[in-house]
């Protein structure tokens, strides 16, 4: 066994840039003739380091002249768990046959969720809500195995004692927590399995045991390792004690203030008995932190580590590094602010950049991007964990065709394969819901190939024949709606591969279910979908969590399975592979740590973002888990502040945030607090006002004339078209609404999945009245016919729910008055009767919802509303005169056996009338009693063809401009306001013009 020696501990300073500053130090320290560094070792903290070493060493390689190429060290991956990496094949050996296999996470998730209703019952849950229960019980035991926290170390009397004195839900989640944990130790020994965590404690403890036995032949350096694990910390202690080994931590100031130094904390530090691990006065969120623990547990003392650079290596002025030192000082040490010399407190090189909004922020940092890109070989970082940040600069950037890859990755649901699993999953949770399937047959990666175009026709004729209120729950409303749109033979080969997935019961099995999802994502997709890196990744997800969910026996409701899986995948991180920018990095925190760039931006140094509000454990109380030597919620907000600091060292730097998110304003970070307290004045000289101005002005046009109200003139050939009976008040009323309509025969469409709107539940009520009266008015049918129409219509069932009481009450109002007048001696000629004539060589056309003939040989016209009818005074100022002209074509002859003149015009009414209780009423828009609006009934018919011969003279057969909103006061469709651009003149008319237009 080798003698102990003095440790070998280094540390980077953040000016001088990590990764070149350590391949600086290694070259001349571990290189060797013919051989370079390939008998070096390095152990890295993650995969993405290695990649950023390896860039590095070639860099390095090629600007030094004198090396001309290098073979590279042998780098293998400590693994980050935050990043779900495994250990790399020197740490995790072959030979290690004593340390038993790691358990599968996702078996031991499953399990995990399978043990809680034993223990809990009915209260555990079921389902997307169990199994988020499961996954938080796993990582909570995770936690605890990191820090080597053995489970009987949750039974001492310490633990079990801080637990009756906590309130009673924290004992029954600790509660849980324990029995749940002790059945899957259980498990864990029936199947001689460990933990993932526990088994690399165990290969770490393993490794340091074998190096103090038998020293590596070859030099070893850890690099950038800042996990405080207790098994990782007593291997780096074995490394930097070995012969030409070392440790090298990032960022590691050794210039702090030792009363600042020792004021953070003692954790990590050798305990007398009963002293608590954790101090309540540790800073745990000063960016030293985790590096002094790591140090206290490795039994280093700052005064042993050692600066890496050498004399006569080049480095940038350690201003900054002070300048860092003092930003983060604890809030007891930040007083000397204000005796502090300019130099120690001056960040030069670094920028301060407020936007107004996300979107703003993100436009702003891609024009600094793209400014960095002029200079030759200059390198540019954006570091975020804000993913929706980092995605919209990466949108930004396309528009100089500049292919940035967000390195952090994408979350597997927001990925195209990924999407279309999820889909099928929600088209089971919705029972086959328009939104969900019409998304699915119109995904990208659906019918990819030659017959795409075709694909898509029958699928947009599906879109929109689905367009309205949800039609009923499963596949056979679909085909009846396909059949409507003339896409039946292209259904006939899609029902088929949707239908097995609503085949199962409440209790299938979940790798059933998933058995399901796959087939069909293969029979919609072919092989496209498991292509492309988020192919493979979803590939993968599926077997483990197929596989998994096989042995255990799972059982799920499938309309929890969309919930489940999107849980699931949200775990996943899909990271591309090589390619974009070569001088253009898009970073998470975690992958960001020891990579370099000339010019790095901080984008989203928002509270609640950078750093992340802190989330307590939701199963062991903060109490508990001081007690037990784990680190708190803050903790993450030191790794946070350690980051930016690491972020800082950069040659020139940029701190991003917006005022606002996306719904509400925001709190800047406290660390860009902390920057303008200790810069005082000097803060407002680092403000970058210039790169948002210049990211405003992208879009940001010349400003352009007010756009005129429009008034269409449209030939005389062109205006001679057919006018409806509903339409005359759209011309009258708003004569660009009719341009838009009949003229250019633009149609609005309903949304997917609609609420049913007022022309909806018309066409419902016309349908079951219609059919009543053609089947002779029976007795006490109507509440029948209203049923059978509804299911017909595939009437959603809150709908049917909210509407169907009031519907109900109404018909029967209209049985019992028809039936009366019946009894007087008035009949219904004809319902839902189309008719038309032509009037002044414009053909006049509209149906009549009823019209019955009165004991004295004249018609009634009748029109059923949902809601209240139109006023009298309306009708009276020629805006609503849809039964005038009805009763016009009823008059001459153009409904078919209908003859006689229109006397009454009624509107039949299922609302409530004002001041009574029933539904239903009828009312006439006539002059007579005591009414003080309406036309005389013998005046009636006479003013409706005065007004239609007004609005033909006009417009139809004239030359009028069909000007938009010529009545603005009116009550009107908004269908066309975004054609006409509403918004953009509205405002600009005056009184005196909205005065003469309504005249």
């Amino acid at each position: 066994m080798p003698e102990h020696t003095q440790p070998q501990v280094y540390s980077i300073a953040a000016h001088r840039g990590f990764a070149d500053a350590l391949v600086a130090g290694l070259v001349p320290r571990y290189a060797e003739p013919d051989f370079g560094l390939a008998r070096l070792t390095l152990l890295l903290p993650s995969r993405r380091t290695v990649r950023t070493v390896t860039e590095a060493l070639i860099r390095h390689s090629g600007t030094d002249a004198g090396q001309g190429g290098m073979l590279l060290p042998r780098m293998t991956v400590v693994g980050d768990l935050d990043l779900d990496e495994a250990l790399g094949p020197l740490l995790d050996p072959l030979g290690a046959s004593e340390i038993p296999p790691a358990a599968d996470p996702v078996r031991r998730w499953l399990r995990l969720a399978d043990h809680l209703p034993s223990i809990e019952g009915e209260a555990a849950g079921s389902g997307a809500v169990l199994l988020r229960r499961a996954f938080e019980i796993g990582r909570t035991m995770d936690r605890l195995a990191v820090e080597g926290i053995a489970p009987v170390d949750l039974l001492s009397d310490e633990v079990i004692g801080i637990v009756g004195e906590l309130a009673e839900h924290w004992r029954e989640a600790t509660r849980t927590f324990l029995k749940v944990q002790q059945l899957w130790i259980a498990d864990l020994a029936l199947r001689g399995e460990v933990d993932a965590p526990e088994r690399r404690n165990r290969l770490f403890d393993h490794a340091a045991k074998r190096w103090l036995q038998t020293p590596p032949a070859h030099p070893v350096v850890a690099v950038g390792v800042t996990s405080a694990s207790p098994s990782l910390a007593r291997l780096l202690r074995v490394i930097s004690q070995l012969p030409r080994c070392s440790v090298i931590l990032p960022d590691l100031d050794l210039a702090l203030d030792q009363e600042v130094w020792e004021s953070l904390g003692t954790a990590g530090m050798p305990k007398e008995a009963g002293d608590p691990p954790f101090g309540r006065a540790d800073a745990v969120t000063h960016p030293q932190y985790h590096l002094k623990l790591l140090l206290n547990r490795m039994g280093v003392s700052r005064e042993e580590v050692q600066p890496w650079h050498r004399a006569g290596m080049s480095a940038a002025s350690p201003e900054r590094s002070r300048a860092i030192s003092n930003l983060f000082l604890t809030p007891s040490a930040s007083a000397r602010w204000s005796n502090l010399a300019a130099r120690e407190r001056r960040l030069s090189g670094v920028r301060l950049m407020e936007s107004a909004t996300p979107a703003a922020e993100a436009q702003a940092i891609a024009v600094l991007i793209r400014q960095a890109l002029e200079t030759s070989e200059r390198r540019v970082a954006l570091v975020t964990p804000d993913r929706a940040l980092a995605g919209r600069v990466v949108a930004q950037l396309g528009r100089w065709g500049i292919v940035a890859d967000d390195t952090a990755g994408r979350p597997l649901p927001q990925t195209a394969a990924g999407r279309v699993l999820l889909l099928l999953a929600e088209l089971i949770a919705e029972q086959a819901a328009p939104v969900p399937l019409v998304a699915l047959l119109t995904h990208p990666l659906v019918a990819a190939g030659e017959k795409r175009a075709e694909w898509l026709e029958h699928a947009r004729a599906l879109d929109l024949a689905l367009r309205g209120p949800r039609p009923g729950p499963g596949l056979a409303p679909i085909r009846e709606v396909a059949e409507r749109a003339g896409a039946a033979p292209w259904w006939d080969y899609v029902e088929p591969v949707l239908a097995p997935l609503f085949a199962f019961g409440s209790g299938a099995t979940l790798a059933d279910l998933i058995d399901a999802l796959a087939l069909a994502a293969e029979a919609l997709c072919g092989e496209s979908v498991w292509g492309r890196p988020d192919g493979r990744a979803l590939a993968q997800f599926i077997e483990e969590l197929r596989e998994a969910a096989r042995e255990i026996q799972t059982r799920l409701d499938p309309a929890e399975l969309h919930a489940v899986l999107r849980d699931a995948m949200e775990r996943v991180s899909v990271r591309p592979p090589w390619g974009g920018h070569p001088r253009v990095a898009i970073y998470g925190l975690l992958e960001a740590r020891m990579s370099r760039a000339d010019l790095v931006i901080c984008g989203g140094l928002v509270e609640g973002v950078w750093p992340a509000s802190p989330s307590a454990d939701a199963l062991l109380p903060p109490a508990l888990l001081r007690a037990l030597g784990v680190p708190g919620a803050d903790f993450r907000i030191g790794l946070s502040a350690h980051d930016l600091a690491a972020a800082l060292g950069a040659p020139e730097v940029v701190l991003s945030w917006a005022r606002r998110d996306e719904s509400s304003p925001v709190i800047p970070s406290r660390f860009v607090l902390r920057v303008k307290a200790m810069l005082g004045e000097q803060a407002r000289l680092m403000v970058d006002q210039d790169t948002p101005r210049l990211a405003r002005l992208l879009d940001e046009a010349a400003p352009a004339p007010a756009y005129p109200r429009p008034q269409p003139m449209p030939s005389s050939d062109q205006r001679r078209v057919a006018i409806s009976v509903t339409a005359l008040d759209r011309l009258r009323g708003d004569p660009y609404q009719f341009y838009a309509s009949s003229i250019l025969r633009l149609r609005s469409l309903d949304p997917l999945d609609a609420e049913p709107s007022a022309a909806w539940k018309g066409t419902a009520v016309h349908a079951i009245l219609d059919r009543w009266h053609k089947q002779g008015q029976p007795a006490g049918m109507l509440r029948s016919i209203a049923e059978q129409v509804m299911d017909e219509m595939s009437a959603h069932p809150l709908m049917r729910a909210l509407w169907r009481p009031r519907l109900l009450a109404a018909l029967d109002w209209v049985g019992e008055e028809i039936s009366r007048q019946n009894a007087e001696g008035r009949r219904v000629l004809a319902t839902e009767a189309d008719g038309a004539i032509e009037w002044r060589g414009v053909r006049l056309h509209g149906r009549a919802d009823r019209v019955d003939l009165c004991p004295d040989g004249t018609l009634a016209v009748v029109d059923y509303k949902t809601g209240q009818p139109p006023s009298a005074r309306r009708v009276q100022e020629g805006f609503s005169l849809q039964l005038g002209l009805v009763g016009l074509i009823a008059s001459e002859g153009g409904i078919k056996d209908i003859s006689g003149e229109a006397q009454r015009f009624e509107y039949w009414s299922l609302a409530k009338k004002q001041g009574q209780d029933q539904f239903g009423y009828w009312t006439e828009p006539v002059l007579e009693g005591q009414k003080k609006s309406g036309i005389p009934r013998e005046k009636f018919l006479p003013e409706t063809v005065r007004y239609l011969n007004d609005a033909l003279d006009r417009w139809v057969l004239g030359t009028e401009p069909f000007t938009a909103r010529l009545n603005p006061d009116l009550p009107s469709y908004a269908d066309y306001d975004q054609l006409m651009r509403l918004d953009e003149w509205i405002t600009t008319l005056g009184n005196a013009d909205q005065h003469e237009n309504a005249a």
